[in-house]
């Protein structure tokens, strides 16, 4: 139950502790506010008074004591989340989202993509969000100045970066030249480089990675492309599939955002397995990527 606790709702096991904690303290002390009221106005049961009462202050009452509880524990962020969409719910705040060729409240997005390679996921990404009406391809980023995805980015018409290791890990990590062209996130699609500290405390839970396994297996240094595929089949392993994560200050590590499994065949080579999980990146990376920005704004 815990494990899907943190699935759903983004967060490592310390927050979850932390939540749960803040609801546990938020219902005893909505009930006991309850009881309080309802014995100092000397209602009773039988009184449509008391039902009256106890329906305002669970409904209101518990919604307003859960953001006051959520203070000290360090998680009004996550709650303020959670009231919001109970005030779309019903109507008393605006929603987020497109209608037809509307434009979201939240306004445009810009997504920078990172890549290494010849960019197939880059492209898949590319398309998605070509007629998208709130979300944009600013920028492709790659550490390879002769990679493919420099090549989708020209025949796009989508500025590109290319960036350079000594400036990358030991300078600023480009954070400038991304918060100049207003990069809302960073989507990596086959980077091959660690993300330095530097950039991921510039946009902190704003990178994403999509690791063609189920992490934590078969992910660290060196596990990436054909590689992971042939540690699956030399393992003879069951199944394979992605991993889609938040980038953190250590290879594949992350907190998962999804996993999505396929079969690995005995038939399987690497080379047929990465077909099959390569569908899966094209059908699910850029679905996320939308959910991400439309939801976490």
């Amino acid at each position: 139950m815990f494990e899907r606790l943190q699935k759903k709702w983004k967060v490592g096991g310390t927050q979850l502790f932390l939540i749960l904690c803040v609801f546990a303290i938020t219902g005893t002390a909505t009930a006991f506010l309850t009881k309080q009221i309802t014995t100092w106005l000397h209602l009773d049961f039988s009184s449509a008074w008391y039902w009256i009462l106890k329906i305002v202050v669970l409904v209101f009452g518990y919604q307003v004591l859960i953001l006051l509880v959520s203070i000290p524990f360090g998680q009004f962020t996550f709650f303020w989340k959670y009231e919001k969409k109970i005030l779309r719910r019903f109507g008393l705040m605006k929603r987020e989202g497109t209608i037809g060729n509307r434009q979201w409240a939240m306004g445009n997005k810009h997504i920078a993509i990172f890549a290494s390679g010849t960019g197939s996921n880059a492209q898949k990404i590319i398309d998605y969000f070509k007629n998208h009406t709130s979300i944009k391809v600013e920028l492709i980023v790659s550490n390879n100045s002769n990679a493919g995805v420099l090549k989708i980015a020209a025949k796009e018409n989508i500025p590109y970066l290319i960036i350079d290791k000594e400036k990358f890990f030991r300078g600023n990590g480009y954070a400038d030249e991304l918060k100049e062209k207003k990069i809302d996130l960073i989507v990596l699609a086959g980077f091959l480089w660690k993300i330095p500290d530097v950039l991921i405390q510039a946009y902190p839970r704003r990178i994403i990675n999509i690791h063609p396994a189920l992490l934590p297996r078969y992910g660290g240094k060196g596990y990436y492309g054909q590689y992971v595929h042939e540690s699956v089949i030399d393992s003879q392993d069951n199944e394979s599939g992605i991993t889609i994560h938040y980038v953190d200050e250590h290879y594949d590590h992350g907190d998962i955002i999804l996993q999505v499994k396929c079969p690995v065949l005995k038939t399987d080579t690497p080379e047929t397995l990465a077909v099959r999980i390569h569908e899966l990146e094209y059908s699910y990376y850029s679905q996320i990527i939308e959910k991400l920005l439309k939801y976490n704004s």
